[in-house]
C-alpha cells in the first residue's frame, strides 16, 4: 500500500469509468440471468459488501427478492436450481467470500471480479470482470465504484430497466473529473475542517449507505485515521450522543429525507461538518459537482470527497 500510487489510481478514476462506460455499451456487464432467478444472495467482504446492500436493496424495491450476505456468514440462504449466487472479491482471493460461494448450492454461480482467473472464478458457472484495471496503490477504489456499475447492470437486466446506463456512467466520470480539476478550491479547507483529533464520521442516506462506510474505510485503511459511517437516519439514534462529547467532525453525503433531522442536531451540538452533495443550513462548507442532484451520479462519485482526503492525510503521515 503506497499513499502516491494510492492517489494516482483516484486521479485515473474517470478515465477509466468513461473505459468502463464504452465497454457496456460494446456489451459488458452482459449477465446470463434469463431466466430471471428466483431469489439472489450476493456476498462479500469489505467495499464488495458495501456495494451489494445498496443494490440488493434497490432490488428488493423493485419486487427481486434479493440480500446481501456477509462473505464471513458460517451459511447462508440455501438455495436450489433456480436461485443466483453472485460472490465479490476484486481481488478474487478473499478467503471468507470464497469459502462461502464454495459452498452455495445454487445452480448459478456468478463471480464478479477485477482478477481473470483468480481463485472465486474455480467456483463458478460465469464470470463478470469489473474492468477497473490493476490498482497500485494497493486499496479498492475503483474495483469499489466498478462493482457498483456491475450491479446496477445487474439490476437493469433483471427489472426490464431501458434506461441508458452506459451514459450515467459518463456522467459519473465527468463529475469525479470536475471534482479532481476543481480541487485546488475545495479539498484543502476539507481536510482542515474534518481531520479532527477524535476522529471524523461519514453520514449517507440508507439507499446510499455505501458511501458512508467506504468513505469511512478510506480513512481507516490509508492515514490509519478512526472513522465511522452511519445511515443519516439512524445516525440520530446511534451516533448523535458522540457531540456532546468530543470534537466531532462529519462528512455529510446530502440526500436523505432526514437530512434536517441530523443537521439540526449537529447545528445545535456546535459540531463541525462539511455537505457533500447539496447545501445544508450550518455546514463549514459545501462541496458540489455536476449531477449531485442524481442519486445514481452521487453514488458513484461521492465517496471521491472522502477519497481524496484521505489520500493527502496519509501522504502527510507518510512523510513524518
Amino acid at each position: 500500500m503506497n499513499p502516491d500510487l494510492f492517489l494516482a489510481d483516484l486521479e485515473r478514476k474517470p478515465e477509466v469509468l468513461h473505459r468502463l462506460a464504452d465497454s457496456i455499451t460494446a456489451g459488458a456487464f452482459a449477465w446470463p440471468v434469463d431466466p430471471g432467478p428466483a431469489t439472489i444472495t450476493m456476498m462479500g467482504m469489505g467495499s464488495s459488501l458495501y456495494a451489494a446492500q445498496v443494490v440488493a436493496r434497490r432490488l428488493r424495491t423493485g419486487g427481486v427478492i434479493a440480500v446481501a450476505e456477509s462473505g464471513s456468514a458460517e451459511a447462508t440462504f440455501p438455495g436450489g436450481e433456480h436461485d443466483l449466487v453472485v460472490g465479490i472479491s476484486a481481488g478474487g482471493t478473499s478467503i471468507e467470500t470464497n469459502r462461502l460461494f464454495a459452498s452455495s448450492a445454487a445452480a448459478r454461480r456468478i463471480a464478479l471480479t477485477n482478477v481473470a482467473g483468480s481463485s472465486i472464478t474455480s467456483n463458478a458457472t460465469a464470470v463478470i470482470e469489473m474492468l477497473a484495471e490493476p490498482e497500485v496503490g494497493g486499496v479498492a477504489c475503483r474495483s469499489y465504484v466498478h462493482t457498483l456499475v456491475a450491479l446496477l447492470a445487474l439490476e437493469r437486466a433483471l427489472l426490464g430497466d431501458d434506461g441508458e446506463l452506459a451514459g450515467t456512467v459518463h456522467r459519473a466520470a465527468a463529475a469525479g473529473q470536475a471534482l479532481l480539476d476543481g480541487r485546488d478550491d475545495w479539498l484543502q479547507p476539507t481536510i482542515d475542517l474534518l481531520a479532527g483529533p477524535d476522529g471524523t464520521w461519514m453520514l449517507a442516506p440508507l439507499e446510499r449507505q455505501s458511501s458512508a462506510m467506504q468513505s469511512a474505510l478510506m480513512f481507516r485503511e490509508g492515514p490509519r485515521r478512526a472513522a465511522v459511517g452511519c445511515e443519516t437516519g439512524d445516525w440520530s439514534h446511534v451516533d448523535v450522543y458522540l457531540t456532546t462529547t468530543l470534537d466531532y467532525r462529519a462528512l455529510v453525503f446530502t440526500g436523505s429525507r432526514w437530512d434536517d433531522q441530523a443537521v439540526e442536531w449537529l447545528t445545535r451540538r456546535g459540531s463541525t461538518f462539511v455537505a457533500v452533495g447539496g447545501d445544508r443550513a450550518g455546514a463549514a462548507r459545501s462541496v458540489r459537482y455536476s449531477g449531485d442532484d442524481d442519486p445514481v451520479i452521487a453514488l458513484l462519485t461521492e465517496t471521491l470527497v472522502a477519497e481524496l482526503v484521505a489520500a493527502a492525510l496519509w501522504s502527510r503521515s507518510a512523510d513524518r
